[in-house]
């Protein structure tokens, strides 16, 4: 009886912040600092913009305490640190934190488990948490651009709810391993990483929901024949590039010229090997760009190394093979350290 008393209680208390969830607009007010409300006035509240202000910091009592925030807009303030509670918003969905002074951003985000949107641009970041694409697994939009970042996490490669990544104004001078994963990533944004960034991996060619695709104003003099298999690329920007391969004439002539001859100079090279397809090709190629990790991985009599028992699941798409689930199944995912453990658990 005490039980079921105190889960009525719990259900009637949840319902009075449900009833009196509210909204709360500070932006604006020239606020140097921040007073504590009391406790259930912050568990009420649901959005909370505290943008264009001038705050230095946020309290971490504040954070701890606004247990159903789903948004968080503080861009425009002169903020240096996020609190470490700020791990505590757990249904915070959409969080605004651009135009502030961070140099870096709390591993403790990454319990942020609901985010779907993360705006962090114009700060002074140098880097993103290592592990965060472990966790942020439903992050549908991260941008990060105009900031001092040299590259991006590996763990980037396991946001796979991701549709939308812009890193443009940064340092970055590569891309990390296992792109492919990101299944669902419709645009990408990488242009003005300037002489920084010279290469693009080949599992650029394996996104294959990309409908844009920014990579202008960098030090590319090639671009990888993959991108020859985005079927659903629309544009493709590349100007501001020492450009070679393609040659600006066929550059010129727009995203489906380019899309042409990067597929051509991919079956053109499997013929210059003397492969006897350009399925095989293909699979050397993944190997190569550690898409199979490059290493013998063997579980119910697969292959990874050599990549024969996933020819049956290829497909030839005018004249190149493309794999039908690319990514769903990437070794990359199915055997990291993070899933396996997460499996045993």
């Amino acid at each position: 009886m005490m039980m079921e008393g105190r889960k009525r209680v719990e259900k009637n208390t949840a319902q009075k912040v449900k009833d009196k969830a509210q909204k709360v607009d500070l932006s604006g007010m020239s606020l140097n600092s921040l007073s504590n409300p009391p406790a259930m006035e912050l568990l009420c509240i649901t959005k909370l913009d505290l943008s264009n202000n001038n705050l230095e910091s946020i309290p971490e009592s504040l954070t701890a305490r606004l247990l159903n925030l789903e948004v968080l807009d503080v861009h425009s303030n002169q903020l240096k640190a996020l609190p470490n509670s700020i791990g505590c918003l757990t249904k915070l969905k959409v969080f605004n934190v651009s135009s502030n002074l961070l140099v870096s951003l709390p591993k403790a985000i990454e319990n942020c488990c609901a985010l779907e949107e993360m705006n962090a641009n114009f700060n002074q970041l140098t880097r993103l948490p290592d592990t965060m694409g472990y966790e942020l697994t439903n992050l549908r939009t991260l941008s990060v651009h105009s900031n001092k970042l040299a590259f991006l996490p590996s763990s980037t490669s396991h946001l796979t709810s991701l549709r939308s990544l812009d890193a443009h104004l940064n340092c970055l001078s590569s891309l990390p391993d296992g792109l492919e994963n990101l299944i669902r990533l419709q645009s990408l944004n990488l242009s003005h990483n300037f002489h920084h960034l010279c290469a693009l991996p080949f599992s650029l060619g394996l996104l294959i929901s990309l409908t844009d695709l920014d990579i202008s104003y960098n030090n590319l003099t090639a671009l990888p024949s993959s991108l020859g298999c985005l079927t659903k690329l629309r544009a493709l920007h590349v100007e501001g590039n020492p450009l070679v391969s393609p040659p600006m004439a066929v550059v010129h002539r727009g995203v489906n010229a380019m899309r042409e001859y990067l597929s051509a100079r991919m079956n053109e090279r499997a013929k210059i090997d003397g492969l006897p397809s350009s399925k095989t090709s293909f699979i050397g190629k993944l190997v190569k760009c550690t898409t199979f990790g490059g290493r013998r991985i063997s579980t119910g009599g697969l292959d990874w190394e050599s990549g024969e028992s996933l020819l049956s699941d290829y497909r030839v798409v005018k004249g190149f093979a493309t794999p039908k689930h690319v990514g769903t199944f990437s070794p990359r995912r199915l055997f990291s350290s993070r899933r396996s453990q997460s499996l045993k658990l």
